[in-house]
C-alpha cells in the first residue's frame, strides 16, 4: 500500500490538483459528479452522484488490469468533477491519478480521505442515515436496510466502502443544497447499476446459478493453504490456457462480456480457423510453443529492481525465442484474419535483437552450475583475461607453495598455497601433534590467520605479494560480470514496450485457440451475431450437463422481435424446466464472450443484460429472509432489464404462501406484456402455478408464448422425455415423482387421495388405517350390549349405561381418530 503523496495527516478532506472543472466550465449544465473509487488486490470499486437527477450510481467491485484500463474508461465514460479516493491505496491507484494529473485537457479535482472513511460498516450507517426523500420518515432501520438490499449490492465490500466515502463529501459539500438550511440532507432519488457501454450487465446471482464459475477447495493436502480450483464450470472447460497470462485474460472476457460486434467476430474469426481440421499440426505447435512463455512484466520488474536471477534470464530467452517463433509462424497464416496480422507486425525486430544479445552474452550452463550470472568468453577481454588467470593460477600457486615449503621448519612435512575470496591468499599447513595452545601456532616469519579442519592458515611475505599482484580476482571477475548483466539489462528494459506488446496479443491467441479446443472436441458451432432483436438457437444443449449424462436431448429456442418473447413453461418436477432455461443462459452468455456455442444453428441478436430469478441464496450480511432475497432478484430483473435483456425466472413466488406468491408472479408478467413490444425482453419462465394459465391471469398477447416438457405415463411410471413442445402441463404428477424418489406408497396414495379431496371442495377425515378394524370391534360391542338390555328392568338405568358405554366408545373413536 501507498500513501498517496502530499498526505499531512487529520480527518479532513485533502484536495490535490483544483483548478476549478477544467472542461466543464463552458458547459451551461450546472451538475456536478462525483466520483468514490477505491483499487485493491487487482480489484476496483466505485460509485458515484449526479446532482443533476439526484442520483447515486454504483459498479459492483470488478477485477482491473495493474495499469486500471477499466477506471480509465469509467472516468472516461463518466467524467467525474471529483474524484474521491482513500490516503491508504495500492500503488497502481497513486500512479494512475498522478497521469491522470499530467493530462492538459482533463484535470479533476482530487480529494483524499483518511482509509478510516472508507470503513465497511461506516460505508453501510452512512447509507442508512442518508436522505432518502421517496422512503417514509417513520421508516425502521430493519424495513430500510431490507429496501437498501434491493437497490444495492451488499456483496461487493469495496463498494460500499467508496458509497461511504461518497456520502460524506456530499454531506461537507451539500451538493445541490448549499442554499437550504443545514437540517436538509443531500437527496439521493434513486439508485443505480452503472455497467460500462458496451459491456453486458451480469450480476454475481446470474454467474453463479448458472454455474459459470464454480471455485471448489483443493483435494491435495499440500495444495490447501494455496487457494481453491475451479470445479464443473463453464469457464473450467473453455480454459484450456495454456499460460496463466492466458488464463487471466479469460477470465477478464467471462467478467465483462460485450455487446461490441467487431470484437466478437475478431474472436470468433480465430476460432473459426483453429476449429478446422487441416489447422490441427498447427495449433498443436503453436501451443507447446505458448508454454514457454513466462510472465514478462515479472521478470522486467524484477530487472528494474536488479533483482533478476538466472532462472529469470533463462525464462526471458525462452519466452522471447518463443514469441519469436510464434511470430515466424503466424506470417504464413491468412493475414486476413486481423489477430495474425496484429501478430505479424506488432512483433517488432526487437525480439531478434533481444535475443541474439542474451544467447551472446549468457552462459547459461555455467551460471546453473555456479548460480550466478556468468558471461560467455569474447564479451569483455578484461574478464577473459582474469579468468585466464584464474584458470591458471592452481600451477602457478603449487610452485610457489614448494617455495615456501623450503623456508619452513623441517618439522613441517607439506604445505599449500590457496585463494580464499574477499580474503585473498594464504599459505595452509597441517597442524602438528605439538601444536597445542593457540601460542603454539607461531611461526616466526609468518601471520596467523585461523585454524580450519586441522589445517593452519598463515598470511606470509609472499602471499601479500600475490595479493597486490593479482588482487582479489574472483570478486573483481564478478563485480565486472555484474556490470555487464547492468549492461544487458537497460538494454532489455529500454525495449520492455515490444515486450509487454506481445504479451496482451500472445494471451489473446491462448485464449481463442483454447475455445477452439473446446469447441473442435464437443461440437460446437459459430453463432451469427445479429442487429436486431432476436435469438434463435436450434437443438442446442446444456454445456455441461452434456458432459455428465449418457444421453442429452437438445431443445431449441425461438424469441423474435414481435412473438414469443415471454415463454412460460409448465412440467413435472424433474422434467428438465430449470435445465432448459440455464441452457438458453449459458448459450447467449458464450456468444457474448466470442465463444462458439453448444447448438446445430445460433443467431444471437443484441442483448444488453442477463437477468435470474433461479437460485435463493442465504444473506447473513443483511439478515434477509430466503423470499426477500427472491424479491430482490426480481426487483433487480424489473428494474434493470430493457428489451434487449434476457430474463431467467425459475419458479418465482413459492417462497410464500400459495395465492400470495401466484399474485406477485402474475402481476411481474403482466407488467412486462403490458409494455410496449420495443421494451420487453426475452423472457424465459418456469413455474408449477398452473393456476397462473388455467385461471386466465395474464392479459393475452402475442408476445406470450406457452410451452410444457414432454412426458409420457406407462402404467403407473412417469417416463421423462425432456422434449420442449407448445402446451400447458395438465398436472404436476407429484404422486410419480414422490414414488421415483423413494416415498413409501401407503403415503403417496394418501397424499393423492387428500389432494383429489382438496381439489374437489370436499372435506378431509383424519384416518387411521392401522386401528379401523379394532374400533370397528367396539362399536360392535357397544351395539350388542345395548341390543341385549331387558328396556322392563325397574333396575335399569339407561342413563348410566349411555355414559358408561356408548360415550366412552365414542371418545376412543375421536381420540384414534
Amino acid at each position: 500500500m501507498a500513501a498517496l503523496e502530499g498526505l499531512s495527516g487529520g480527518g479532513g478532506e485533502l484536495v490535490f490538483d483544483a483548478p476549478g472543472i477544467n472542461g466543464h466550465e463552458e458547459e451551461e449544465d450546472s451538475s456536478t459528479v462525483l466520483l468514490s473509487v477505491l483499487a485493491q488486490h487487482g480489484q476496483v470499486g466505485l460509485s458515484f452522484y449526479d446532482s443533476e437527477d439526484s442520483s447515486l450510481h454504483y459498479m459492483v467491485d470488478t477485477p482491473d488490469s495493474h495499469e486500471l484500463h477499466l477506471l480509465a474508461r469509467v472516468i472516461q465514460e463518466v467524467s467525474p468533477h471529483i474524484i474521491i479516493t482513500s490516503a491508504k491505496q495500492d500503488r497502481c491507484m497513486t500512479r494512475f491519478l498522478q497521469q491522470l494529473g499530467s493530462n492538459p485537457d482533463y484535470k479533476p479535482e482530487v480529494v483524499t480521505y483518511p482509509f478510516v472513511d472508507f470503513g465497511l460498516e461506516i460505508g453501510k450507517q452512512r447509507l442508512l442515515s442518508a436522505h432518502l426523500p421517496f422512503l417514509p420518515a417513520a421508516i425502521s432501520e430493519r424495513d430500510k436496510m431490507s429496501y437498501l438490499s434491493s437497490c444495492i449490492s451488499f456483496d461487493s465490500p469495496l463498494m460500499l466502502r467508496t458509497v461511504g466515502a461518497l456520502l460524506k463529501c456530499l454531506d461537507r459539500r451539500r451538493v445541490g443544497v448549499e442554499l437550504e438550511d443545514s437540517s436538509v440532507g443531500v437527496p439521493i432519488l434513486q439508485f443505480s447499476a452503472y455497467t460500462l457501454k458496451g459491456v453486458v450487465c451480469i450480476d454475481r446471482d446470474t454467474y453463479s446459478v448458472l454455474q459459470i464459475f464454480k471455485s471448489e477447495l483443493h483435494p491435495s493436502v499440500y495444495k490447501l493453504h494455496s487457494g481453491e480450483k475451479e470445479g464443473l464450470s463453464l469457464y473450467g472447460i473453455l480454459n484450456r490456457c495454456k499460460s496463466k497470462f492466458g488464463s487471466r485474460l479469460l477470465r477478464q472476457w467471462f467478467l465483462r462480456p460485450t455487446q461490441d460486434h467487431a470484437v466478437l467476430q475478431r474472436r470468433q474469426e480465430v476460432i473459426r480457423f483453429f476449429t478446422s481440421p487441416r489447422n490441427s499440426d498447427v495449433l498443436s505447435t503453436l501451443q507447446s510453443l505458448l508454454r514457454n512463455i513466462r510472465n514478462i512484466p515479472t521478470l522486467l520488474r524484477r530487472m528494474s529492481l536488479s533483482h533478476t536471477k538466472v532462472t529469470d534470464w533463462q525464462s526471458l530467452y525462452k519466452t522471447v525465442c518463443s514469441a519469436v517463433s510464434i511470430r515466424n509462424m503466424v506470417r504464413h497464416l491468412p493475414q486476413s484474419i486481423q489477430l495474425f496480422h496484429d501478430i505479424s507486425e506488432g512483433f517488432s525486430d526487437d525480439l531478434n535483437y533481444i535475443s541474439s544479445i542474451i544467447s551472446r552474452v549468457v552462459d547459461f550452463e555455467t551460471s546453473m552450475a555456479e548460480n550466478c550470472f556468468t558471461i560467455k568468453p569474447n564479451v569483455d577481454p578484461a574478464i577473459d583475461e582474469k579468468k585466464r588467470r584464474m584458470i591458471g593460477l592452481s600451477d602457478f600457486l603449487t610452485d610457489v607453495a614448494r617455495r615456501e615449503l623450503e623456508h619452513l621448519d623441517t618439522c613441517i612435512p607439506s604445505c599449500c598455497v590457496i585463494y580464499i575470496p574477499l580474503i585473498g591468499f594464504l599459505l595452509s599447513v597441517p597442524r602438528l601433534p605439538s601444536m597445542v595452545e593457540k601460542e603454539d601456532f607461531m611461526i616466526e616469519g609468518l601471520d596467523f590467520m585461523f585454524l580450519s579442519e586441522d589445517r593452519l592458515h598463515y598470511r606470509s611475505q609472499r602471499t601479500k605479494e600475490l595479493d597486490d599482484l593479482l588482487g582479489d580476482l574472483h570478486c573483481d571477475i564478478r563485480d565486472m560480470e555484474m556490470a555487464v548483466m547492468t549492461q544487458l539489462q537497460n538494454t532489455i528494459l529500454e525495449r520492455s514496450s515490444s515486450l509487454h506488446k506481445i504479451l496482451d496479443l500472445i494471451a489473446e491467441l491462448d485464449c481463442l485457440m483454447a475455445m477452439g479446443c473446446t469447441s473442435q472436441e464437443y461440437g460446437y458451432t459459430s453463432p451469427k451475431l445479429l442487429s436486431h432483436r432476436k435469438i434463435s438457437v436450434t437443438q442446442g444443449r446444456h454445456p455441461l450437463l452434456e458432459l455428465c449424462s449418457p444421453v442429452f436431448v437438445a431443445n431449441s429456442f425461438q424469441s423474435s422481435e414481435s412473438q414469443g418473447r415471454v415463454k412460460i413453461i409448465t412440467g413435472p418436477n424433474s422434467s428438465g424446466k430449470s435445465i432448459y432455461l440455464k441452457q438458453v443462459g449459458l448459450i447467449v452468455f458464450m456468444a457474448l464472450i466470442g465463444s462458439d456455442v453448444p447448438a446445430k444453428e445460433a443467431e444471437i441478436g443484441l442483448v444488453d443484460g442477463v437477468f435470474t430469478r433461479m437460485q435463493s441464496r442465504e444473506s447473513v450480511s443483511v439478515g434477509l429472509s430466503t423470499f426477500m432475497i427472491d424479491l430482490n432478484q426480481m426487483a433487480q430483473a424489473l428494474n434493470s432489464s430493457t428489451g434487449n435483456s434476457l430474463v431467467l425466472i425459475d419458479e418465482f413466488g413459492k417462497g410464500t404462501n400459495t395465492v400470495d406468491g401466484l399474485s406477485l408472479l402474475a402481476a411481474s408478467v403482466s407488467h412486462w406484456l403490458r409494455k410496449a413490444p420495443v421494451d420487453v425482453p426475452h423472457i424465459l419462465l418456469a413455474t408449477n402455478f398452473h393456476s397462473l394459465l388455467q385461471l386466465g391471469l395474464l392479459p393475452s398477447s402475442t408476445l406470450l408464448s406457452l410451452m410444457t416438457l414432454e412426458t409420457a405415463v406407462d402404467g403407473d411410471e412417469l417416463v421423462f422425455l425432456y422434449q420442449l413442445k407448445e402446451g400447458i402441463c395438465r398436472s404436476s404428477y407429484a404422486a410419480n415423482i414422490a414414488t421415483l424418489a423413494g416415498l413409501p406408497v401407503s403415503l403417496v396414495q394418501r397424499g393423492v387421495e387428500v389432494s383429489e379431496l382438496y381439489r374437489t371442495g370436499r372435506p378431509i377425515k383424519h384416518i387411521d388405517k392401522a386401528s379401523s378394524d379394532e374400533q370397528a370391534n367396539r362399536c360392535r360391542s357397544a351395539v350388542e350390549k345395548f341390543m341385549n338390555l331387558d328396556l322392563e328392568d325397574k333396575d335399569l338405568d339407561l342413563l348410566r349405561f349411555m355414559k358408561e358405554e356408548l360415550l366412552s366408545s365414542t371418545r376412543q373413536l375421536l381420540n384414534h381418530s
